[in-house]
């Protein structure tokens, strides 16, 4: 029986990452180079240590000023997530779990400061009574240490959690935690390779988390 759900952040809560791919292809192509949505979802869910701006150099064979470009990045990027909001549904959820006395806790790839930061301006940050990020654990994802650790600070058993998520990664972590997971994806991970999780759904808009425990049955 799910006693408790845990939410990812980046993509899944707020979706930083459609907004990030979209200025980085912007920078990528004023210098003449291209970063393939494929080789970007490499990145989405986890981290690799993989810096785009020396990525753009290796394509364009250019020696260009990376910091200068990292620095033009990071504005236009706080900028436009000044006027986003969380996906749809996702409050609604975040309501309707404490309605329904489950738990709720989010374990992120990200780190506490950015992830506390914006679910401050998204007025969300109360619902959960648990976060865990990149701070708390010595591996991100697909690593389920970070699922393991939100099930343990909720003091709920795996088999009573149900994650939700956007990307391959993390639902490779959910399962390797052995969790159920539902995937949500957003525009630059809906093309992905999933592994087998319990559903799938478009948004949280579609369908109440009642509905949506009764549909899957754990």
């Amino acid at each position: 029986m799910i006693k408790g759900v845990i939410f990812d952040f980046d993509g899944l809560i707020f979706d930083t990452e459609t907004v990030e791919y979209r200025l980085l292809s912007d920078i990528f192509a004023k210098h003449g180079a291209e970063l393939s949505l494929k080789r970007w979802q490499q990145e989405i869910g986890t981290y690799t240590g993989f810096k785009p701006f020396e990525y753009l150099c290796e394509q364009t064979g250019n020696k260009l000023n990376q910091k200068e470009l990292e620095t033009q990045f990071n504005t236009l990027f706080h900028e436009q997530l000044t006027n986003e909001s969380a996906r749809s549904g996702v409050e609604e959820y975040l309501k309707e779990a404490k309605t329904l006395d489950l738990k709720v806790g989010l374990a992120s790839s990200s780190n506490y400061k950015w992830v506390s930061n914006h679910l401050q301006n998204l007025n969300l940050i109360d619902y959960f009574d648990c976060i865990k990020t990149s701070d708390d654990v010595e591996h991100v994802k697909p690593d389920p240490e970070l699922y393991l650790q939100a099930a343990s600070c909720l003091g709920l058993e795996v088999g009573e959690c149900l994650v939700f998520e956007d990307s391959a990664n993390g639902a490779i972590a959910a399962k390797k935690a052995g969790m159920s997971c539902v995937i949500v994806p957003n525009e630059v991970t809906e093309a992905m390779e999933f592994c087998q999780v319990e559903h799938r759904i478009t948004s949280m808009s579609d369908i109440t988390l009642k509905e949506l425990l009764e549909t899957i049955k754990v």
